[in-house]
Parts: structure tokens; C-alpha cells; sequence
């Protein structure tokens, strides 16, 4: 198993985590059954947005002895009424779900306490500057909560909870089919027939914004949605074309940001499926020729960070240096983290020879030596400005101008 940072929190989380849809209704041996499976795999994190108080607590005897080598994703503002899971905003029912969800997981702490679907701005203003956000700030600071995280559908909104700075980690429905959409506060948008009869061309500009940004801030993301509820993995997928676990997995961490997909696995065959991500070829998770053959879907010139590029005869990391060129591009700027990370590389773009070879097996037709041009005039202009305003940095000036 493979382990990311979540963001700036300072977690590593397994690129697999689990979610909790598969846990529901299941039996107390079924429960154990398949939390040791994940564990014994190195998986150490988990999503519960349920408020089911079964599911709770045989959760909760799943984690006695291991509770903390696991991170726990937790869901606020989410009760249990008549039997069924209901979103909620009221402050009284917020504590006391939150207080039986404590007490129910066996643990005085949850990692992440994840704001519950927050997908409009008018709840995200009631949220951020009303008694929920206050509470989780409260409980940050007692050590109950360690870090804040939100879930949302609606790029625009996530943007505003991630550029507000009060947000360390986003919840996000990431998938090549949702990425298309554009931003809206009905997420049933996301998987209607109708919002796919046309043609739709290349990633939607608010979320692409979205992930460069958390990225550049240090916002870790965690995935829902990954295989669209299970949409994507059949004949009848949005895009016309079945993908398979592991490429949908490989989409999703190959976007910015991204520290773990979590699969909301039923049984222990579904579970395993997407264990195998960890141990599958390149050639199984590769899902850029899935995506040129999409019907009615293009990404012509987009770049996917899927790494068809390579290999470099000069060893550039193409799809690398072309993300940081896009996070300078998305900010107008060049960010002093994604200066570090572009000057991190063993070898930059200034070294490129354009002899068009990436360029020539882009699946996407992306003019890979032009990016490699404006990657080499960006970053060293922008490493030229930093040094220049810092004397005690002249030697890194000399190594980077050659």
C-alpha cells in the first residue's frame, strides 16, 4: 500500500480508503471481516458519514486495539431520525450527534471532522459564519477534532471553503465523468442522462481551478464518488465506454491534491477489486485511452497528467512540470510551494530538446514542447525574482540560469 500527506494536516492516508455505504446493514462478523481484510491490505483510513448508530458502534468494535493507527473521516451535522440519515444544521442536533458518535466509535478524538454537503453557497455562508463552524473550531481546539474537512459536490463552493482557510481537508466527487460538468447546487446534475446528450469538451474550468488551488494551499483531497456510485464500471456509463476499477482509481489520484479514493465497498470481492490498484501494471490503471474513445467527450489539447509523455531521452517528468506550469498559470503567478516543488526535480524543462517525442504520443494531442517553453521562461523568471530579493540565495540564481 502507498501512502500520501493529507495536504498540510501532517496524516498520511492510504491511497485506498474505505467509505462507510458498504457497512450498512451488514452483521457484526461481517463488519470485522472486512475492516481486517482492509487493514491487513495497509489500509488506514475511513469516511463515516453515516449518523447510523448500529453501523457506529460495530464500527467502533472493528477499531478496538488499532483505533489509533487508523484515521477517521467524520462526518458533523448528520442525525438519525425515524430510521434514516438526515443532513442537519441545527446546532443541538449537531452537538448531540456528535457526541453519540464519539461515544459510539470507543474514541475521544475523530481526525477529520468533515462538514456535511455543503453544496450552495447560501449554506456555506450559514455554515462559515454561523454556530456549526464555531462548534468545530471549538472542538479543534479541545482536541476532539484535529483537523476541520467539508464535502461538497460544487466546485464554486468547495473553492470558497478552501480559499477561506478555515478548511484542511475537501471531500470531493472526483471521476472523469463528473470533471466534465459544470459547478451547480443540485448534484444529481452529476449523474443525469441529460447532462450528457451532447458533446462536452475538456475538464470544467471551476474544477480544475478547484484542485490546482488545493494543491497550492495545502488542502489534502479525499475522494467520494470515484466510480460514480458504479456508473462508470458498465456499458451504460455517462461516457459511453466501461472503465475499470483501477483506471477510475489512477484518474482520481492523478489529480492535484488528491491523497486517497474512498471506495465504498459492499462485499469482500469489490473490496479486494480495489486493493488490486496497489499491485496492477501501468498498463491496467492507465485510463487515457479509455478517455480518447469516450463518444461524446473530449479532452483534444487538455493535459490529464496520465503520463503517456514519457519516457523523456532527457528525463524531464513531463506531466509533472506541466502541472506546476498549470498551478503558476491557475494563480497568474508562481507560488512559493510550487517554486519548491518545480525546483525539486532532477531534471526541468529548460533541458528539453524538442525532439516532439511527447507531444507525438499525447493521447490527448497536447503540445507538450510549448509547456515545456513556458514552463522553462516561468520558473525561471520566477526563481530569478526570488533569488534576486534575497542575496543569500546567489548560488541557487547561478544553478538555475545554468
Amino acid at each position: 500500500m502507498e501512502y500520501r500527506e493529507l495536504g498540510r494536516t501532517g496524516l498520511r492516508v492510504s491511497e485506498i480508503g474505505l467509505g462507510c455505504e458498504g457497512f450498512v446493514g451488514k452483521t457484526e462478523e461481517e463488519t470485522q471481516a472486512l475492516m481486517t481484510q482492509a487493514v491487513e491490505a495497509g489500509v488506514n483510513c475511513m469516511d463515516l458519514y453515516t449518523p447510523d448508530p448500529d453501523l457506529r458502534s460495530r464500527v467502533g468494535r472493528a477499531l478496538r486495539g488499532r483505533r489509533e493507527q487508523f484515521v477517521l473521516q467524520a462526518h458533523l451535522c448528520t442525525v438519525w431520525q425515524n430510521g434514516q440519515y438526515k443532513a442537519t444544521r441545527d446546532i443541538g442536533e449537531v452537538r448531540a450527534s456528535f457526541e453519540d458518535m464519539l461515544r459510539r466509535l470507543e474514541t475521544d478524538y475523530i481526525d477529520v471532522g468533515m462538514i456535511h454537503y455543503v453544496d450552495t453557497m447560501d449554506t456555506w455562508n450559514t455554515v462559515a459564519n454561523g454556530e456549526v463552524m464555531r462548534y468545530a473550531l471549538e472542538q479543534k481546539r479541545a482536541g476532539r477534532i484535529r483537523c476541520i474537512g467539508l464535502s461538497s459536490h460544487n466546485p464554486e463552493v468547495a473553492l470558497a471553503a478552501v480559499e477561506s482557510g478555515l478548511v484542511e481537508v475537501l471531500m470531493f466527487s472526483v471521476n472523469p465523468c463528473y470533471d466534465l460538468q459544470p459547478a451547480g447546487e443540485n448534484c444529481e446534475a452529476l449523474w443525469a442522462e441529460e447532462s450528457y446528450a451532447g458533446m462536452l469538451v475538456n475538464m470544467d474550468p471551476a474544477r480544475e481551478r478547484l484542485y490546482e488551488t488545493c494543491q497550492r494551499l495545502g488542502v489534502g483531497i479525499t475522494v467520494m464518488k470515484a466510480f460514480g456510485g458504479g456508473d462508470l464500471l458498465t456499458a451504460d456509463s455517462p461516457a459511453g465506454v466501461a472503465l475499470t476499477v483501477e483506471q477510475c482509481i489512477h484518474y482520481a489520484l492523478t489529480r492535484p491534491a488528491v491523497a486517497s479514493v474512498m471506495s465504498g465497498v459492499h462485499t469482500s470481492a469489490e473490496l479486494a477489486a480495489s486493493l488490486a490498484y496497489e499491485t496492477a501494471p501501468d498498463s491496467a490503471r492507465d485510463y487515457a485511452a479509455a478517455l480518447a474513445t469516450f463518444p461524446k467527450i473530449s479532452w483534444r489539447g487538455h493535459c490529464m497528467y496520465c503520463g503517456h509523455c514519457a519516457p523523456c531521452p532527457k528525463g524531464i517528468d513531463v506531466a509533472s512540470v506541466t502541472k506546476f506550469l498549470n498551478l503558476a498559470r491557475a494563480q497568474g503567478m508562481v507560488p512559493e510551494t510550487v517554486r519548491e516543488h518545480y525546483a525539486a526535480l532532477a531534471r526541468k524543462a529548460g533541458e528539453c530538446i524538442a525532439c516532439g517525442a511527447c507531444s507525438k504520443r499525447c493521447p490527448f494531442g497536447v503540445d507538450a514542447v510549448e509547456n515545456m517553453r513556458r514552463a522553462e521562461e516561468t520558473f525561471r523568471t520566477a526563481g530569478a525574482h526570488f533569488v534576486l530579493n534575497d542575496l543569500s540565495q546567489l548560488p541557487e540564481l547561478i544553478r538555475m540560469i545554468g
